[in-house]
């Protein structure tokens, strides 16, 4: 029987999760008998006591392992011969910071598993961190925009609140966050910063994750539609917050002024652009929650924002949660991905440049682009819940065989980069970026 192995994180130093959380690994040792180490590791939330306490044994590298777990990309340097890797490889688009990384697994003779193609023949993904990414997004915008305004001399019941890293789950942060909104349900949110409203583009599993933080406040949704007119009536509350989420029909028209047909945008994006522009002026923040590729016009240009702070003084947009963070994609103005140290940096929609940092002039950008770490608690738990029941069957399938004939699942196989060193039919398109 193969041997199993946690690998230790070491994309960055607030990289905390685990693919496996304790009481599911104990379960797993329980139903298979399998052997498993956990690599020693000093930022991991699960402690490594609780891995042993669970069945497993302790190690100080990955040799110990036939099947590596991990959860985000591994060094090139680190890669070992014939090992059966599972992470995110950050590869199916070619990224070439990743090909090297992509280039060592194949010429190891080894077998590459991307979690974010496990998927059913629907094309759902089965093993994500998705929700989680928009948890911490929402309350991370929050936090930002709090110390944004207090640096502005405005004060909000939100200068006290913390970034995602600064609780210990996810319902340690909302109760929190339900205290801040009674504040604001009794005394009101100042003139400067109301009506504060919240669009968010997008209603899949990340935006459901941003809709779950900013619930606990005294939300009041808007239909996109209604937007404007509830802005340029003006008939709106210090009292509340407001919430609208965009659909692609709002997000995009088509460019002949036909009616928008959603399987016609999938189709041939081309023949479409973005309408966001109609609804920027009456946004106080904005939170990207929904996938984009280059085939698709982007959202937010920055000839958008110049456009918004030329004709509006102030503009009310002052923040933008980019939790897809494609740079250079959907929102122009990401430039580059930050980190939990420091998250955010300010762009100038005039001159078009950016400033590290969220206290100042512009517009406060958050780029994390692996926000689910800052709630490790939670996001290992839900993610390894998914996983738990695809490894049964990498402990039993039979590696030495054709890919077809190693008893390994359908949403396995389909997740199935490289195969004993060589790219699989769906993936050698890869062999032009390598």
């Amino acid at each position: 029987m193969k041997t199993l192995l946690i690998r230790a994180e070491d994309k960055n130093k607030w990289e905390a999760r685990a693919p496996l959380v304790p009481g599911d690994l104990r379960e797993l040792i329980k139903q298979t008998g399998v052997n498993v180490f956990v690599e020693k590791s000093d930022k991991r939330f699960f402690k490594l006591d609780e891995y042993t306490k669970a069945g497993a044994l302790t190690c100080g590298d990955m040799s110990q392992g036939d099947i590596i777990l991990g959860i985000k990309e591994i060094p090139e340097e680190k890669i070992l011969d014939d090992k059966i890797y599972l992470f995110f490889s950050h590869t199916i688009k070619g990224q070439q910071g990743n090909m090297p990384m992509l280039k060592r697994i194949m010429d190891g003779g080894s077998t590459l598993i991307d979690y974010e193609r496990i998927i059913d023949e629907q094309k759902r993904r089965l093993v994500y961190f998705g929700r989680y990414a928009g948890d911490a997004g929402a309350i991370d915008i929050l936090w930002l925009m709090g110390e944004y305004w207090e640096h502005k001399g405005i004060q909000t019941p939100f200068k006290n609140w913390k970034q995602a890293t600064g609780f210990h789950s996810v319902n340690d942060a909302k109760e929190q966050l339900k205290q801040i909104g009674a504040i604001i349900r009794t005394e009101g949110l100042p003139s400067a910063v109301s009506p504060l409203v919240i669009g968010i583009l997008g209603y899949g599993n990340v935006s459901k994750g941003a809709q779950n933080i900013f619930d606990c406040l005294p939300v009041e949704r808007i239909a996109p539609e209604d937007l404007v007119t509830l802005m340029q009536e003006g008939e709106t509350s210090p009292h509340k917050v407001y919430l609208t989420v965009f659909r692609e029909e709002h997000m995009v028209r088509r460019k002949d002024g036909a009616d928008f047909d959603l399987q016609d945008y999938y189709a041939e994006p081309e023949k479409y652009e973005s309408q966001l522009a109609y609804y920027l002026p009456c946004l106080t923040i904005l939170v990207n929650a929904t996938y984009w590729d280059a085939r698709y016009p982007r959202f937010v240009t920055w000839s958008d924002l110049n456009d918004l702070y030329t004709m509006h003084s102030p503009a009310r947009l002052c923040g933008i949660a980019d939790i897809t963070c494609d740079v250079d994609g959907s929102i122009e103005c990401n430039v580059k991905t930050t980190d939990t140290g420091m998250p955010a940096y300010r762009c100038n929609p005039l001159s078009k440049t950016v400033k590290d940092g969220h206290r100042g002039e512009g517009v406060v950008l958050l780029a994390v682009d692996n926000l689910p770490a800052e709630i490790p608690n939670d996001a290992s738990t839900f993610f390894s819940n998914q996983l738990k029941g695809f490894v049964p069957a990498l402990i039993n399938a039979n590696f030495d065989v054709d890919l077809s004939k190693s008893g390994l699942p359908g949403e396995l196989q389909r997740a199935v980069i490289v195969y004993r060193g060589e790219l699989t039919p769906d993936y050698r398109y890869l062999e032009n970026y390598l």
